[in-house]
């Protein structure tokens, strides 16, 4: 399959030895009949004589027919065939695609939101397709069936990996979920790890988390699991990545966030996405092509463009005379509501480049087109990917901020001196780690949610058992995600 076809699909074929090992666990007896969902060039079908395969692209089900004639496909959409199939299985097993929700639309997601929710599991519009094909598969078992699928690390942390976890309890005797921290498909950013379920018709009060440092071919899922129980899940926000750290260093976290002295980084401050123009190149503007085009230096804003402006602990006048000097693109051009127009912006905004801006989406929704929307001097500003952690870096120069960092409002007491001495604290950054989310390629994301969740710890850690606690912590969240 060529890359845009990959992308289009979600469609990554899935290595031998976990296709037989998903494949030996679900699998009990030769007669049990084995559906997979999106069966894409055959490979799961081809492990198993009495399987049945799903397929929307008819290329990759002309490669199944050839490589297994006479083997049984329908062909097409998934969810319409699942809602509308009276076929039942003892078991299920694949590798379902990847499609993230910006492409995960249309027709295609309506019937997948539709069938589930009669299922009693709500997705949002901002779920990924994998989530709902796992309980749409579920929906066509048995009872008492089984399923293994390849599934993303996404299960661990992702808001919509709850309705499908809360699904599976409901409606399994027994789920499990191997985390692998070496990659199962090393040319993805995409970490993946696998989910079993059996049991179908019953329930279960717990989950089965077996964390692996690599996976090779298993006859049968993992022996070895830390037993994480439904009710310490949804304590932990949903998210079963926590359960990575040991028992320890989760027990530590836990009383120091509870403690009375710690807060929320949400108790002290408000945590906001900055401005969206439409159209970058034309709203900001370098020093030097301002003058060129006669825009008056009160009309442009200082701006953050990226987190990788936030280099210090303070944005000051002397930092936004270097943006000058070096003539660099961080002014924004800023135009209120009813505010009369110079003569040299009206031609501007009459350009070519302004025509062509106009048109860009949130130009032409908004009124007038050229006003630039959520434009505010935030206390600080947060930078949501990175590597090592967030940077909070203080706003002494009346900066603005583009939604490529996240904006800092201080509110009540709190300065923003003493918020950043708590911030740089070891604490911080280990709350930083398990409030956020992996990214890929070894970046640390945190949303303007996460961020608020973040917990800033007023005492301090003389004990050297606890400073091994958090370093402990710290090195395994970022070794699951593959930093440094």
């Amino acid at each position: 399959m060529d890359r845009w076809k990959q992308k289009k699909y979600g469609a990554y074929y899935t290595p031998t030895a976990v296709v037989q090992s998903l494949v030996n666990w679900t699998v009990r007896r030769k007669t049990d009949r084995m559906l997979d969902p999106a069966c894409g060039d055959g490979r799961f079908l081809l492990a198993h004589p009495n399987s049945v395969g799903v397929e929307q692209d008819s290329d990759a089900a002309r490669v199944v027919h050839a490589n297994k004639p006479g083997s049984l496909i329908h062909q097409g959409e998934f969810f319409a065939w699942a809602g509308g199939t009276c076929e039942r299985f003892e078991c299920a097993a694949g590798n379902p695609p990847f499609i993230r929700y910006q492409r995960f639309t249309g027709d295609v997601r309506d019937a997948a939101r539709g069938l589930c929710a009669r299922h009693g599991a709500k997705f949002s519009a901002l779920s990924s397709s994998w989530a709902p094909f796992i309980v749409a598969t579920a929906t066509v078992l048995k009872r008492g069936g089984r399923m293994a699928f390849v599934v993303p690390a996404e299960i661990g942390h992702a808001p919509y990996a709850t309705p499908v976890l809360d699904y599976l309890a409901a409606h399994f005797d027994f789920v499990q979920i191997v985390a692998i921290e070496k990659k199962l498909f090393p040319q993805l950013s995409e970490d993946c790890w696998l989910l079993y379920a059996e049991g179908y018709g019953g329930h279960t009060d717990h989950f089965n988390l077996s964390p692996m440092s690599q996976f090779g071919f298993m006859r049968s899922p993992p022996s070895l699991n830390i037993h994480v129980s439904v009710a310490e899940w949804r304590k932990a926000n949903s998210r079963l990545r926590t359960f990575l750290l040991s028992q320890d260093v989760r027990d530590f976290y836990d009383r120091v966030a509870h403690d009375p002295t710690s807060g929320r980084l949400g108790d002290v401050a408000k945590v906001g996405i900055g401005y969206v123009t439409g159209n970058n190149s034309f709203f900001h503007f370098r020093p030097l092509e301002a003058d060129r085009v006669g825009i008056p230096k009160v009309l442009l804003q200082p701006t953050v463009r990226s987190g990788r402006m936030l280099t210090g602990r303070a944005l000051t006048d002397s930092t936004v005379e270097a943006w000058r000097r070096r003539d660099e693109p961080n002014f924004l051009l800023r135009l209120r509501q009813g505010c009369v127009l110079p003569s040299p912006v009206s031609r501007y905004l009459d350009s070519a480049e302004g025509q062509k801006a106009r048109m860009a989406y949130k130009c032409r929704t908004r009124t007038p087109w050229y006003v630039v929307p959520g434009v505010e001097v935030p206390d600080g500003f947060l930078s949501y990917m990175s590597g090592n952690g967030p940077v909070l870096t203080a706003n002494r120069a009346g900066c603005v901020g583009t939604n490529s960092v996240h904006l800092v409002t201080l509110k009540g007491s709190m300065k923003m001196p003493e918020l950043q001495r708590m911030w740089r604290h070891a604490f911080t950054r280990l709350s930083c780690e398990i409030e956020g989310h992996p990214l890929g390629g070894g970046m640390l994301k945190v949303e303007p949610g996460e961020a608020a969740r973040i917990v800033l710890a007023r005492r301090k850690f003389c004990s050297s058992r606890d400073n091994v606690r958090i370093r402990e912590g710290i090195q395994t969240m970022q070794r699951w995600r593959h930093h440094g």
